[in-house]
């Protein structure tokens, strides 16, 4: 019964992230941009804000620049969490995991200890600068909890109460073919999952949507070229005909 009721809410939270996404995604997408706003100093062809955007969804460029401290916390939640997620794809992989996967997973370990520290770093903000105190609302504190919480179940699955991890991919891997195998009760195991059913749920209408909306921020994807070609928004083009 266990397993059955984890299998089905993880279906239901992986339609909702999925669908909830997509969703947000298109209405970004349609969303004019009638000014000619980006951030100066700004790249003047495609191929330059391409390599902005690297810069800003790799290193954070702009928040290097506005301040090393956030920066310092901020790259190293997220790019701890990669790791994190790439380390966890062993477990839903039917099979055999792939060479590349078995040499991450050490890096993968111990990036958890990092992201725990930059989560942090990021919720000490919240109480320790006045005016970011001050906009801090309650969702903001909830999600880096839940966030905070994810991570130290997982290292303390990982470094003080061990579960059976064969089984744990058995019923993982198993959701990709709508086979419920049995979930170990282990009550770190149950907590770290449910939390993170929480977190695919809420997803969609959280603050944490900043992850596929930066790559729809007119202040960084748009190329600064007025003098060369006119800027001019789909509804306001029709109106010119």
């Amino acid at each position: 019964m266990l397993s059955t009721i984890y299998a089905l809410l993880f279906y239901v939270a992986t339609i909702l992230i999925v669908v909830g996404v997509a969703l947000r995604v298109r209405k970004y997408a349609v969303t004019p941009a009638p000014l000619k706003i980006p951030t100066t100093p700004a790249p003047t062809t495609k191929g330059g804000v391409v390599l902005r955007m690297l810069r800003e969804v790799i290193f954070f460029e702009s928040l290097f620049k506005s301040n090393k401290w956030i920066w310092l916390f901020g790259w190293m939640f997220h790019m701890a969490l990669w790791l994190v997620i790439i380390r966890h794809l062993r477990y839903t992989i039917p099979g055999n995991t792939p060479f590349w996967l078995d040499f991450m997973q050490p890096f993968g370990k111990y990036a958890g200890f990092a992201m725990v520290l930059g989560l942090a770093g990021l919720w000490a903000r919240r109480f320790l600068v006045d005016r970011v105190r001050y906009i801090s609302s309650p969702s903001d504190h909830l999600i880096l909890v839940l966030l905070i919480a994810i991570g130290l179940s997982g290292l303390t699955m990982k470094f003080v109460s061990p579960t059976d991890i064969v089984a744990v991919k058995a019923f993982m891997s198993g959701l990709w073919t709508f086979q419920i195998n049995t979930l170990p009760t282990n009550p770190f195991l149950l907590i770290h999952l449910g939390l993170v059913i929480v977190l695919l749920i809420i997803f969609p209408i959280s603050k944490l949507l900043h992850a596929p909306g930066l790559f729809f921020s007119p202040s960084r994807n748009q190329a600064d070229n007025p003098r060369e070609q006119r800027h001019i928004a789909p509804w306001a083009a029709e109106l010119e005909k």
